[in-house]
C-alpha cells in the first residue's frame, strides 16, 4: 500500500513525471495498491514545501519527483529486469525540462531528440519508467510541449505521439490533474469573469509585472493590477511575477510607501517571484538616452512648461529640436552634474511634432532632478520618465506581457516605438480596464492631497479606496480578491457601485461573525420586565445560530432593561413583542415625556413576560440588555459616507466644490459584556444594527471604537 499526494496547482513538470510512473504500476499491475490524492494548493503543507509526497508502508516518505520514482521502482516488483542505471540518469535529467523559458529547455530537447534518432523508448526496447518520466516533464511545461506538438524536433515528435497513442490511459492522468484548475476556471466564468483572452505566444512562456510607484498606498485600482498579474503569470500560464518598484521620482517616492507595498501585496496573497527597482537600472537607461541624442533620435528643451504644453498641443516644434547632437549632449551633461544650467533643462524623445495622437509629440523622457533619491542618494541627478524607462526595463528583465489600464492606450505607440529605435527585444502590450467606482478618487495626487489637508485621518482611513482603507473599513482579503476577479480583464470601462463590493463581502463576513448586543446611549428607555427573576443572572447562549464553531456568550437576564427609543416608539399598547434570545413579551405600559416639545420620547415601559408566546407570530423582535449582571461596555459605533457627492468627476471639475461636508457618523451606545474580550479587527454582527469591525478594543477607562461595514444596502458607504 501506498499513498501519493499531488499539489494540483504545482508546475506540472514537476508533478506530472511521478505520477504518471505511478498510474502506469497501477495500469500494468491490478495488485498494485497507490492511493492518489490532489491538493488545491502550490505546495503542499509539509515540512519539506514539497509539490509531491509519496509513502508507502513502513517507510517514511519522500518528496521529489525523482525521489517518488526511485520508490515506485525500487517498492513495486514490475519494474524488475530493467536497466535501471539508465533509467535513474534520464529520471534525473528530467530537472532540464522544468524552466519555462525556450532557450532552457532547447538544449535538453535536442538532446533528446538526437537520442531518439534510432530508438522507439527512451531505454532499452520497452517502455519503462523513463519514458513516462520524461513525457511527463514536457507535457507539464507548456513552452517544452508547444515545441513537440510544432514538429520542431521531429524524433521527439514521433515518440511523444507514440508514447501517448499506445498508452491510452495517459490522458485521464493528465485530465485528472487539470481537472482542478478547470473546475476553478468554470467557477469564476459562473461567477461572471471571462479570462479568455488569448495573450498571444504564451507557448514560450509568460512572464509579467506588477509595477508600482512607491509614492502613496496602493488603492483598489492597483488592486486590480496586481491580481490580474498575479492571475495570468501564476494561475493561468504558470509562469513569473515581478513586482518592480518604478522609483524614477525622488520627490514624490519615500521606503514608507514602498514597504507598504509589499505589505498590501502579501495580504492579497500575491508572491512576486522577484522584487526589482526601476534604479537598478538607472545606468543602462541613462546609457540607452545617450544612444538617442547620439543618433539624432532625442533633444534637449528647456521650453518653460506652459509654453512646451502649448506647442504640444497645436504641433508646433520646439526651438530647440533642431540643435547638434554636441550641444545636446552638453546640456545632458549639465543635467547630470544638477548644476545651475541643467535643472532647466529636460530631454525630449524626437518622435513626431504634429502627430494626430498628441501623446507622440516629442514627450520627455529625461528630467533633471537635484533631489536624493530614497535608494541611490546622491548618485544621479537625472531620473528617467516612466514612459520613457518601463518599455526598456520590460525588455531587459524578460517580460512577455505588458498589462496595462486603457488610460496607457494612446501611450502605446510611445512604448512600441521605444523599443523599436533602441532595437530591443518585443513586448506583448495587453490593455485592460481599470476600476473605476462612483464618488471615488483614484489619483493619488489627489488622495495624497486629502491627507495633507486633513480631510482624511491618513491612507489608511475607512473611506479611502485604498486597500488599508477598505481593509480597516472591514473588508475581508478572500472577498477582495474575490470581487476583482469577478471582474475579468474586460476592456469596457464602467464606473462600479460599491453596493456590489461590499455585498461580497458580506459572504464573507456574516457565517463566522459573532453576534452581540449594542443599545445606543441617547434617549435609551429602561423597561421593567414582570416575571423575570428578582435576581440577575446568566445563561449561555450560541454566539452564532448556525455556527456553533464559534462557542458561546454569557448573556445576562434581570428584572430591568435597557431597549433602544426607536423600538420603544414602534410599541403599540398590549402589544405582544418578542426580546431576542429570552422570549415574546406583552407591553403593559408606556411612559412619555411630558415635556410637549419632545411628547413622542418614551421614557419607561412595563414588560410582562409571555415565554409561552409564539415568536413566528410576533411583530417586533428586538435587541435589549440587562442593566445588571453584567458589566455594559462603552462602544462608539461610527459609519461613514463618500468623501464626495459626485458620482464621477469630470476633467475640469474642482474637488472641493463636491466635497461632502459630513462623511462621519458617531454614535454612543453599550454593548454586552462579552464585548470586552474582542480585539482589534475583530469582525461582529451588532444584531439588527449591522456588521462591525473593532478599529479599537475596549480598555477600562476607554470605550471601543467600532467601524460599521458596509453590506451594500445602506444608503452610506465607501
Amino acid at each position: 500500500m501506498a499513498e501519493l499526494i499531488v499539489a494540483s496547482k504545482a508546475h506540472q513538470a514537476i508533478t506530472l513525471p511521478a505520477l504518471l510512473v505511478a498510474q502506469y504500476a497501477k495500469e500494468a499491475d491490478p495488485n498494485v495498491k497507490i492511493i492518489i490524492e490532489f491538493r488545491d494548493v502550490e505546495v503542499l503543507d509539509s515540512s519539506e514545501k514539497s509539490e509531491l509526497e509519496f509513502a508507502m508502508t513502513g517507510k517514511p516518505p519522500v518528496f521529489t519527483s525523482s525521489q517518488v520514482i526511485r520508490e515506485l521502482l525500487q517498492g513495486f516488483p514490475i519494474w524488475q529486469g530493467h536497466s535501471e542505471d539508465l533509467i535513474y540518469e534520464w529520471i534525473a535529467r528530467i530537472r532540464g525540462f522544468v524552466m519555462t523559458d525556450f532557450k532552457s529547455v532547447e538544449g535538453p530537447l535536442l538532446e533528446l531528440d538526437s537520442h531518439l534518432s534510432l530508438r522507439s523508448y527512451v531505454v532499452g526496447y520497452t517502455v519503462t519508467p523513463a519514458d513516462f518520466a520524461v513525457w511527463g516533464a514536457i507535457r507539464g511545461n507548456k513552452v517544452a510541449y508547444a515545441a513537440v506538438k510544432k514538429g520542431a524536433m521531429l524524433n521527439v515528435s514521433r515518440w511523444f505521439t507514440f508514447v501517448e497513442e499506445t498508452h491510452l490511459w495517459i490522458a485521464s492522468a493528465v485530465q485528472s490533474l487539470n481537472a482542478h484548475a478547470q473546475e476553478r476556471r468554470a467557477n469564476k466564468s459562473k461567477e461572471g469573469a471571462s479570462y479568455d483572452i488569448a495573450l498571444p505566444d504564451t507557448d514560450k512562456g509568460v512572464v509579467t509585472r506588477f509595477p508600482p510607484e512607491p509614492s502613496g498606498y496602493l488603492h483598489i485600482g492597483h488592486a486590480k493590477a496586481a491580481c490580474l498579474n498575479d492571475y495570468f503569470a501564476h494561475e493561468m500560464y504558470q509562469g513569473t511575477l515581478i513586482c518592480r518598484f518604478d522609483d524614477t521620482n525622488p520627490s514624490k517616492e519615500k521606503e514608507e510607501f514602498q514597504d507598504a507595498i509589499v505589505e498590501d501585496l502579501a495580504l492579497m496573497g500575491i508572491k512576486p517571484d522577484k522584487t526589482t527597482h526601476t534604479s537598478n537600472y538607472f545606468q543602462e537607461l541613462y546609457d540607452y538616452c545617450v544612444i538617442l541624442l547620439k543618433d539624432g533620435k532625442a533633444y534637449a528643451d528647456d521650453t518653460e512648461r506652459e509654453t512646451m504644453q502649448h506647442e504640444r498641443m497645436h504641433g508646433i516644434a520646439s526651438k530647440r529640436r533642431d540643435a547638434t547632437v554636441d550641444e545636446n549632449l552638453a546640456r545632458f551633461e549639465d543635467m547630470k552634474r544638477g548644476n545651475e544650467e541643467g535643472i532647466k533643462w529636460c530631454v525630449r524623445a524626437k518622435m513626431s511634432v504634429d502627430n494626430p495622437n498628441k501623446a507622440m509629440r516629442d514627450p520627455v523622457i529625461y528630467r533633471c532632478n537635484p533631489q536624493p533619491h530614497h535608494r541611490t542618494g546622491s548618485m544621479w541627478k537625472v531620473y528617467p520618465t516612466y514612459d520613457f524607462a518601463c518599455p526598456i526595463v520590460d525588455s531587459m528583465e524578460g517580460i512577455t506581457h505588458a498589462l496595462r489600464t486603457m488610460e496607457y492606450r494612446d501611450r502605446n505607440p510611445q512604448y512600441i516605438w521605444m523599443l523599436d529605435t533602441l532595437h530591443l527585444r518585443k513586448v506583448h502590450i495587453w490593455d485592460f480596464a481599470r476600476m473605476n467606482f462612483i464618488r471615488t478618487l483614484l489619483s493619488k495626487r489627489k488622495l495624497a492631497k486629502f491627507v495633507e489637508t486633513g480631510v482624511v485621518w491618513g491612507w489608511d482611513d475607512p473611506r479611502f479606496p485604498t486597500i488599508r482603507g477598505i481593509r480597516r473599513r472591514g473588508m475581508t482579503i478572500d472577498a477582495l480578491r474575490e470581487f476583482i476577479l469577478k471582474q475579468g480583464p474586460s476592456r469596457n470601462i464602467v464606473n462600479l457601485d460599491w453596493t456590489t463590493f461590499w455585498a461580497t463581502n458580506k459572504k464573507y463576513i456574516d457565517p463566522v461573525a459573532p453576534r452581540h448586543t449594542a443599545i445606543e446611549q441617547e434617549n435609551t428607555v429602561t423597561a421593567t420586565v414582570k416575571g423575570a427573576r428578582v435576581a440577575p443572572y446568566t445563561a449561555d447562549k450560541p454566539k452564532h445560530g448556525k455556527n456553533p464553531e464559534l462557542g458561546t456568550k454569557k448573556v445576562a437576564y434581570s428584572s430591568e432593561i435597557l431597549i433602544d427609543q426607536a423600538d420603544a416608539q414602534a410599541f403599540a399598547q398590549d402589544e405582544e413583542i418578542t426580546l431576542m434570545n429570552w422570549g415574546n413579551a406583552i407591553v403593559r405600559s408606556i411612559s412619555h415625556s411630558p415635556n410637549p416639545i419632545h411628547r413622542s420620547l418614551v421614557t419607561s415601559l412595563e414588560l410582562e413576560l409571555h415565554l409561552q408566546g409564539d415568536v413566528k407570530k410576533t411583530k417586533q423582535k428586538i435587541t435589549w440588555l440587562a442593566k445588571s449582571g453584567q458589566e455594559l461596555i462603552p462602544v462608539e459605533l461610527v459609519d461613514f459616507d463618500y468623501l464626495i457627492t459626485k458620482d464621477k468627476l469630470e476633467e475640469d471639475d474642482n474637488v472641493d466644490d463636491f466635497l461632502n461636508p459630513k462623511t462621519e457618523f458617531r454614535t454612543e451606545a453599550v454593548a454586552d459584556g462579552n464585548v470586552a474580550e474582542l480585539k482589534e479587527d475583530d469582525v461582529i454582527q451588532f444584531e439588527r444594527k449591522g456588521y462591525f469591525r473593532v478599529d479599537r478594543a475596549f480598555k477600562h477607562g476607554e470605550k471601543a471604537v467600532m467601524f460599521c461595514i458596509p453590506t451594500g444596502k445602506e444608503n452610506k458607504g465607501k
